[in-house]
């Protein structure tokens, strides 16, 4: 019996922080992964010596996210040099502070075509390539448990992920039966220079779960939306129900 060629996912961001922990997650599961960074090119390097120990094959990709054609280039780069892609799980995402007193059509230009544009185009790209495979695969869009409990930080960043949960719906009816479109919503789940050590475990706890999500919470379930072949068109809110409860504020300013 021939042994089945392994799969390949294209993470992006994943050079560090939570990319980082979903690449593990991945390539413990037998993924080779495609590890996208910007510019963090030693964390990246990092990050693919760490997977290739759970399993070979793994390789580095760099490209810019607010150059369109760097993002147009990307997944025909990893499928020439990996051999295949069966999976694009849309992790980077440019997080800038600002509000509606502050508010510039250049923010939100640069956090659309960051987070919503090149999600899409890579949607739009490895459903191509599958298409030409005659083969079947996933995009998982990482998103923001914010959208289900609104608050007026961050809006072009808000709006941006509101137009990508609005892009699962589109392209999981645009793209079947080829590929599937899988949203993942944690809650807090890193902290940030902005909160100390004592007030991010304070906030983490508020949810009515007393926890929200950590870094493997989310990965394991992107690695369920991947592997979970009935999943399309919908939202997986891992945030132990932050969601459920009202913040006047996004947490980094609370």
């Amino acid at each position: 019996m021939l042994t089945p060629a392994p799969r390949t996912v294209l993470v992006t961001g994943a050079a560090r922080r939570l990319g980082r922990e979903i690449a593990l997650a991945l390539a413990a599961g037998g993924w080779r992964v495609a590890v996208h960074y910007r510019g963090s090119m030693q964390d990246a390097i990092h990050t693919v010596a760490d997977c290739d120990q759970l399993t070979g094959g793994c390789a580095a990709f760099d490209a810019d996210f607010e150059d369109e054609s760097a993002v147009r280039a990307l997944l025909p780069r990893v499928a020439a040099q990996m051999g295949r892609v069966d999976a694009v799980v849309n992790n980077a995402s440019l997080f800038e502070h600002d509000t509606a007193a502050s508010f510039t059509y250049a923010s939100l230009e640069r956090h659309l075509r960051s987070n919503t544009g090149a999600a899409i185009v890579l949607a739009q790209q490895l459903h191509a390539h599958l298409l030409a495979r005659g083969d079947t695969g996933c995009v998982v869009n990482l998103l923001d448990q914010k959208l289900w409990n609104l608050n007026p930080d961050f809006l072009s960043y808000t709006l941006s992920k509101a137009a990508l949960e609005a892009a699962n719906t589109v392209l999981a009816q645009a793209l079947a039966p080829q590929l599937r479109v899988v949203g993942v919503a944690p809650g807090l789940t890193l902290t940030s220079h902005l909160l100390s050590d004592e007030k991010f475990a304070a906030l983490h706890a508020l949810s009515p779960l007393g926890r929200s999500s950590t870094s493997a919470d989310v990965a394991a379930t992107v690695k369920f939306a991947l592997d979970n072949a009935s999943i399309t068109g919908t939202t997986l809110l891992v945030d132990g129900g932050q969601h459920l409860m009202k913040f006047d504020r996004d947490f980094s300013l609370m």
